[in-house]
């Protein structure tokens, strides 16, 4: 067996029977509660810094009806984390009235649902900070936000509805609505320019050193290899700022890490149907082929990055984030460089919207390779497997 798993059991145990079955359609007693999940994705450098890269949207990955930027900002602007699909669930007694305001630092809000009052309104302003600035400061807010625990539950819903976005709506949260816009949650993602909380560096013989460069504990992180569907990963509670991996073996298994990530969840504080809502929202992007880190990003850093105020204050506030650090091992690097000798497209599709900054890794380390022959053959690889929505949805 691939999956080592001994280094959580002491963590499984700590779940509690009550955190994993909470209360279903009310906060138990308690007025409000409001529990928010997200990610943060990044791309591995091979100093551990986040890379730069461009966090472009695949085909059918929103609903229309979700508001966005009317430039395709995404497809335009490097970052180093694509922050992705935070909601905010509120568990009620009764109908209440809340406003929300989410500060986003060094990073912009670029799309949310319902209707929300969101700056900056113009990106490119003379004088402004930005994107790339420490100065740069995004908001969304939601100033009369409706919490209604015995409402209809009639939510918009595209033809089709084949959106990952609906899977979020799967809770026992009570409905919201702002104006005439109802819905489960409150929806917003965005692109930033920071460093997060964990790095990580590989070295020559495949060893993967995990840190934490702000010098706190990792916490609970798990390493994860998809090659041609066979999979392996390794759960391991670092209470250090380091830790050190070997590559996972692969040895025939086809099961991704989801009861485990569920059960991670629920142990910082998630409702089960929330933890599971969230795994299978993002069940085929977090699994795909590839090498990664999953991680929980600290409270201290989630609550420094995106200050989210609640008036009036509820009695619970429980935040979330999945850290997802996409790493460039040895493996994928050879397959993605026989690829592209070899003009195999369907090969680097594989690799989605990672393709691009880990290839031009290979170009700039590769002098010898031929930047227009690159260029020409990543074209119909860009337009196969990254496709902006605003394109969809205008």
């Amino acid at each position: 067996m691939s999956r080592r798993l001994a280094p959580f059991v002491v963590l499984l145990a700590l779940i509690t029977v009550g955190a994993a079955s909470a209360p279903a359609g009310h906060a138990g007693g308690q007025p409000l509660v409001a529990h928010e999940w997200g990610t943060f994705t990044s791309i591995a450098g091979e100093q551990g810094q986040a890379l730069p890269w461009q966090p472009l949207t695949a085909p059918q990955d929103l609903p229309c009806f979700v508001e966005r930027h009317r430039l395709c900002v995404k497809c335009m602007l490097a970052s180093t984390v694509r922050m992705e699909t935070p909601v905010i669930y509120f568990y009620a007694d009764q109908e209440t009235t809340v406003s929300v305001d989410v500060k986003f630092r060094e990073g912009l809000v670029t799309e949310w649902y319902p209707t929300a009052t969101v700056t900056p309104e113009v990106l490119f302003l003379p004088g402004a900070p930005a994107l790339t600035s420490p100065a740069f400061l995004s908001t969304a807010t939601w100033p009369r936000v409706k919490v209604l625990p015995r409402a209809t539950e009639q939510y918009p819903v595209e033809p089709g509805g084949d959106s990952h976005y609906y899977l979020a709506r799967k809770t026992d949260a009570s409905p919201i609505e702002v104006g005439k816009q109802r819905e489960k949650f409150l929806f917003y993602r965005g692109i930033g320019n920071f460093q997060p909380p964990v790095s990580a560096t590989i070295a020559a013989d495949g060893r993967i050193t995990v840190t934490a460069p702000g010098g706190g504990p990792i916490g609970t992180v798990i390493l994860f290899e998809n090659r041609g569907g066979v999979m392996a990963y390794e759960v391991r509670n670092a209470s250090g700022s380091e830790t050190t991996f070997r590559s996972p073996a692969l040895e025939g298994e086809f099961v991704p890490p989801t009861v485990e990530l569920e059960r991670l969840l629920i142990a910082q504080g998630l409702y089960a149907k929330e933890a599971r809502a969230m795994v299978d929202t993002w069940r085929d992007s977090w699994f795909e082929e590839g090498t990664r880190l999953f991680y929980i990003a600290p409270k201290t850093s989630i609550d420094h990055t995106l200050p989210l105020t609640i008036n009036p204050a509820p009695t619970e506030v429980v935040r979330v984030f999945v850290g997802r650090l996409e790493l460039v091992t040895a493996t994928t690097e050879q397959e993605i460089g026989a690829a592209i000798a070899s003009w195999d497209i369907k090969t680097l599709a594989k690799y989605g919207r990672f393709v691009r900054p880990i290839a031009e890794q290979l170009l700039w380390r590769d002098r010898t390779m031929d930047v227009r022959r690159f260029q020409t053959l990543m074209q119909p690889v860009y337009r196969a497997s990254v496709v902006p929505t605003t394109n969809r949805c205008q």
